[in-house]
């Protein structure tokens, strides 16, 4: 998946000479925690976000240093802290330096750079012109868009079982294939046979559960400790309720 699948293309904007309070009106109108801040050309020239916001003098959060730390700061720090306390236009508290990716970058790579960088939004651009943004919220909907696209897809039970092993097959690293069996029943996935690490056991439901078509998952499975040779068996709450249908 890529980029361009799951940007915003609309994207709510403001130039570098804006005044702050229109900025935070645009803000608070789309319910949007960042504003990309674009030139006359469609050019990303920064971008303001909540966090630019926090420390302002109207609200007496500007930061207080020490005296000591304010002499070995230097006047050109402060006075860059002025203005970014006291600032009334855009670009007087933007942040420069924007980091941004293509339409094609992978969807992979973009979770990537939100997780290394902490940032919650991604300007798109194709060469140096705003095309779009790319929020968490972005992420949240696609993968619900994928959840409504595999809920709709008809399913037997003989090819939801397939479905199920063929899942297992990929989690080569954890799936105990060898000593479980799975049936299915009307939608039901039974899991029947043994497993020898407790944590299987969920990750067995969840495989089951991902499938098209599933509409409960039914665990039937003993955990084997290792070291004792204990038998365990599943607990009684194991056997997930089947989804309400509709109407």
């Amino acid at each position: 998946m890529k980029t361009s699948e799951i940007m915003s293309r609309q994207v709510v904007s403001i130039g570098p000479d804006a005044r702050i309070r229109e900025a935070i009106r645009l803000m608070l109108e789309h319910r949007i925690s960042g504003l990309p801040v674009v030139d006359g050309a469609g050019r990303l020239v920064g971008i303001l976000t909540e966090g630019d916001l926090l420390r302002r003098f109207e609200t007496g959060t500007e930061r207080q240093r020490r005296s000591w730390l304010e002499f070995f700061l230097g006047p050109g720090r402060l006075a860059e802290d002025y203005v970014k306390t006291h600032g009334r236009r855009v670009e007087d508290i933007m942040t420069h330096g924007v980091v941004s990716i293509g339409p094609d970058t992978p969807v992979g790579e973009l979770v990537e750079m939100m997780e290394s960088r902490r940032i919650k939004r991604l300007p798109v651009l194709d060469g140096d012109v705003l095309v779009g943004i790319v929020s968490r919220a972005d992420l949240m909907d696609a993968v619900a868009r994928v959840l409504d696209r595999g809920e709709a897809l008809p399913s037997d039970d003989d090819a939801i079982r397939e479905r199920v092993l063929a899942e297992l097959q990929r989690a080569a690293g954890w799936a105990p294939r060898s000593s479980v069996t799975v049936t299915v029943k009307d939608g039901v996935v039974e899991l029947n046979g043994a497993i020898f690490e407790e944590k299987e056991r969920a990750a067995l439901r969840v495989a089951a559960e991902n499938v098209p078509g599933v509409r409960a998952v039914e665990d039937r499975l003993v955990w084997v400790e290792p070291v004792s040779g204990t038998v365990i068996e599943p607990p009684p709450a194991a056997a997930a309720p089947p989804e309400p249908k509709p109407g």
